[in-house]
């Protein structure tokens, strides 16, 4: 036998028993979601859109058998490192999915700096500055950010419902920040006026001061809030005698808050929001996921449809397993191979086309709704217009929107011209 030729057999050898190995060896996944908390509902869709994803995968990515580690996050960026370093630290984790939410998904980018041999994958967390400021390499989110998710509410509620004043409340924090500059910029540059901007806590029971405080010489009430939270506003709004019109950031509306009891379904119907999907979507892939999601779990224990947490957990552990395909379960060489493939993937997910940016970032399709009733009063998200390829600075020139500056309580001011 020729050296060439025993020389190209050895190599081929090499890389079967490498390939055999690296099959025979479990992939550990960290799970990270807010499984506890005012968040707990969400975590839970989350973790149910994550269970669809495994289940598609047969449990396998690039041949190897799937091993989960949970942990839970209360939606603080301590929880969510708390969690991170145990499965990374203590139980040597290849990949991590998650956060939920906004501010922890900062934490956590800052937190995968120091661990360059993970590989972390955001589940569904949409705080602006996550990828925006000070990216991390080995952080790639495969969902749009808060902002992204208003892409068109502005003008919609401006130019189609009338609304030229709006108030707005709004949880605290990263995620809603970068929510209510979405909204404002489209909102602002369209005409309208905010004429006061409300924050509460994360975690708020009693919102009497602040409904008791909100002006009635506008046009409607912008509301940031999401799961406990909005539940509890809306059932004390109710109970008030608020009758104002509402316009819903997109946890407003979610599968999460729709699907709650008592008086806070009545304030939601014919409620505007925007984000990156719509129940009644004709869509092929988002029906047959859609499908899959409701098989996969009995009606008691899951929503009518999947809320947006389940699709994020979804398309990123899809992501994962269409790259661990790609390379063959090899995660030698810093997991490079494997990230290329992260970066470069464009996916036709269940809610649109999906592709990263330079920053790993998803550019993708958003969704302009309105909350309708069936006859059996459950309630959804009615398609009322789709915006295709929402980047992160939204369309806007790259200086004139770094001048705006970053998500925060009085950020973005309201003009006309930005």
């Amino acid at each position: 036998m020729s050296k060439n030729l025993l020389a190209a057999v050895s190599v081929a050898a090499l890389m079967s028993a490498s390939s055999s190995a690296f099959a025979q060896e479990p992939l550990k996944i960290g799970f990270l979601a807010t499984l506890e908390g005012t968040y707990t509902v969400l975590g839970e869709d989350g973790k149910r859109g994550f269970e669809v994803a495994l289940k598609e995968l047969n449990n396998m990515a690039g041949g190897r058998p799937i091993e989960v580690i949970t942990a839970s996050t209360d939606a603080s960026p301590d929880s969510a490192v708390r969690a991170a370093r145990k499965v990374v630290e203590q139980d040597k984790v290849d990949i991590v999915i998650g956060p939920l939410s906004g501010s922890e998904g900062i934490a956590l980018r800052d937190y995968s700096k120091t661990q360059p041999q993970v590989t972390f994958i955001n589940g569904i967390s949409g705080a602006q500055e996550t990828t925006f400021v000070n990216p991390s390499e080995n952080f790639f989110r495969f969902n749009m950010d808060g902002a992204q998710w208003s892409a068109g509410l502005g003008e919609y509620v401006f130019n189609e419902k009338g609304y030229k004043t709006v108030a707005t409340i709004g949880e605290d924090y990263s995620f809603i920040y970068t929510q209510v500059f979405g909204f404002a910029l489209g909102f602002c540059s369209a005409g309208g006026e905010i004429t006061e901007r409300f924050w509460v806590p994360l975690g708020t029971k009693d919102f009497g001061s602040i409904i008791a405080a909100l002006p009635d010489d506008v046009d409607a009430i912008y509301l940031g809030l999401g799961g406990g939270d909005a539940v509890n506003f809306l059932n004390q709004y109710q109970q008030a005698g608020g009758d104002a019109n509402l316009i819903g950031g997109t946890i407003m509306v979610d599968g999460t808050v729709l699907n709650s009891k008592g008086a806070a379904k009545a304030a939601l119907v014919g409620v505007p929001s925007s984000g990156p999907q719509a129940d009644d979507w004709d869509n092929e892939n988002w029906k047959k996921f859609v499908k899959d999601y409701q098989d996969a779990f009995p009606p008691e224990a899951r929503f009518p449809t999947p809320a947006l947490m389940a699709t994020g957990y979804y398309n990123a552990t899809i992501a994962m397993g269409a790259c661990m395909d790609e390379v063959k379960g090899d995660l030698s060489d810093g997991q490079k191979a494997f990230r290329q493939c992260l970066a470069n993937l464009e996916m036709d997910a269940p809610n649109g086309k999906i592709k990263l940016d330079e920053n790993r970032q998803a550019i993708g399709t958003n969704f302009i709704t309105e909350v309708v009733e069936d006859a059996e009063g459950n309630l959804s998200n009615k398609l009322v217009k789709v915006v295709e390829n929402v980047d992160q600075r939204l369309g806007i020139d790259k200086a004139a929107f770094d001048k705006i500056g970053l998500p925060s309580r009085d950020v973005p001011e309201c003009k006309k011209e930005y």
